[in-house]
């Protein structure tokens, strides 16, 4: 199962005694700055790195029709967990 918004705003709220409103607005405010600065790599530390990453035009095929299909190029984000965050996982 995974954890939602809803589950984020309440363990901020509990961890931090602030309302739930509060909670929902200081996580509301990261996505925001996320969402900002999207064409930059943000780090933050001892938690990782979202990056920015292209893919390239490709040629893709329906398994079912066999036909082939252009795929645009795109940009895409990614995720690097910082190592101390890799240590807790394994």
């Amino acid at each position: 199962m995974g954890l939602g918004k809803k589950d984020i705003v309440k363990n901020i709220s509990s961890k931090t005694q602030f309302s739930n409103s509060t909670s929902k607005y200081i996580l509301e405010s990261f996505f925001n700055l996320l969402k900002n600065n999207v064409q930059k790599n943000i780090k933050i530390s001892n938690f990782g790195t979202f990056t920015i990453k292209k893919t390239p035009e490709r040629v893709g095929r329906n398994p079912k029709t066999k036909e082939e299909v252009m795929i645009t190029a795109k940009k895409r984000i990614s995720f690097k967990a910082a190592n101390q965050i890799k240590n807790l996982l394994n």
